[in-house]
């Protein structure tokens, strides 16, 4: 049995649902994919911080438990508040610790080279405007 004639509408229909398949494809690689990295990256970092957190806590606490038991009977009745008052100091000196490497982190250092290049593109972009 001989084939049946090829008029070209095969050809058109496959490179057409070729196509759509190869769309289908690219929307996956450049959408799906780095998503799936990212939930990775968060993941981690969301258990790496909830750990670091209670780690401190439990440090702090350990903290409070020695200044309450090893300093004998000078930090009681009206002195017992200190060692609250010392953990309170100590928690706020690591919040501040902390907010300050995030703000002066790796990107601070980045961010005036960042600047120089964008004013030097607004600048070309006006010279070739006028």
């Amino acid at each position: 049995m001989t084939p049946p004639s090829d008029n070209g509408s095969h050809g058109l229909r496959n490179a057409g649902d070729d196509a759509f398949q190869l769309t289908v494809d690219y929307v996956k690689q450049e959408t799906v994919e780095p998503l799936r990295g990212l939930g990775r990256f968060l993941g981690y970092g969301i258990v790496g911080s909830f750990a670091l957190a209670f780690g401190i806590l439990l440090i702090l606490l350990g903290v409070l438990r020695l200044l309450q038991t090893e300093t004998g009977t000078t930090l009681t009745g009206h002195w017992s508040w200190v060692p609250y008052a010392v953990v309170i100091l100590l928690g706020v000196g690591v919040i501040g610790v902390a907010v300050w490497r995030i703000t002066a982190g790796p990107g601070k250092a980045k961010l005036p080279a960042a600047v120089a290049r964008r004013q030097a593109r607004e600048h070309e972009s006006q010279e070739g405007a006028s």
